[in-house]
């Protein structure tokens, strides 16, 4: 069965049957999504990488990093080019430019002027500018040709996107062939008893955290919110398929609280 977000829902209280999608636990019209998504993204840019060190407990670095060590960018001067969407503020791309030889370049596309404008601030401050660059992009509608990149990865920025299946069959098109994508992404926790401690941490703790670091828990309310509805990885991997990916896997992480999904282009 379908995970009810992942289409957006016809709604005959729309005019000329426009769609609802879920903006965390509310229902709302498919267009208006993304500016609410840009609206938590525009409150929470200047402490996002500071508040994914205390939400996580330090533990998104390790699952980045095996993003990373997965994605295996190349030693030495072979070209290697790398799309990296919805990573505004530079962390999965700088790791990969620190980790792959002076062949190595990423280019980085969000959605939000504000995150990108802290990762290109990081970037200049590491002295990575020469092998990052930053662009705006819609990932449900690329600005790129067919056959670009020899990966693409897309780090807890999936679940963001209000149409994701356009945004993975973006991310196909633009791939290379032999091409990967690589989707790292919250999913459900497979460890009985750690998925209530978690349900409790997530909805009782972060939002406070957030209130106190951020001085605003409501957009980490709807973060939590987005992770509860994001299908759980055999679903995904699904839509991976479904999007044209071939060999499409998955390993889930630390209980199932993460998954680190891949796919080819054929």
């Amino acid at each position: 069965m379908t995970d009810p977000i992942l289409e957006p829902n016809p709604s005959s209280d729309r005019p000329n049957g426009a769609a609802d999608t879920h903006f965390g636990y509310r229902t709302v019209p498919l267009q208006e999504k993304q500016a609410l998504v840009d609206d938590v993204f525009h409150k929470v840019a200047q402490r996002y990488d500071i508040m994914n060190d205390l939400m996580s407990a330090g533990m998104h670095r390790v699952w980045k990093g095996a993003l990373v060590s997965k994605l295996r960018p190349p030693p030495g001067d072979r070209p290697f080019h790398l799309l990296d969407l919805a990573g505004g503020t530079g962390d999965v791309a700088f790791r990969v430019a620190e980790a792959g030889g002076t062949g190595t370049r990423v280019t980085v596309a969000d959605i939000n002027a504000d995150m990108l404008a802290v990762g290109r601030a990081r970037a200049e401050t590491r002295g990575l500018a020469g092998k990052v660059d930053f662009q705006e992009a819609n990932a449900e509608e690329l600005p790129f040709a067919d056959r670009t990149f020899d990966a693409v990865t897309i780090a807890f920025g999936i679940r963001n996107v209000p149409r994701i299946p356009l945004a993975l069959k973006e991310m196909r098109r633009v791939l290379k062939p032999g091409g990967r994508a690589f989707v790292l992404e919250f999913s459900k926790v497979d460890v009985p008893g750690l998925d209530k401690v978690y349900e409790t941490y997530s909805f009782k703790v972060i939002p406070a955290i957030g209130k106190r670091v951020a001085g605003d828990a409501e957009p980490y309310q709807y973060l939590v919110e987005s992770i509860r509805r994001f299908p759980h990885a055999e679903a995904f991997a699904q839509m991976m398929r479904d999007a044209g990916f071939k060999r499409v896997d998955f390993m889930r992480m630390t209980g199932g609280v993460v998954a680190l999904h891949w796919g080819f282009r054929i």
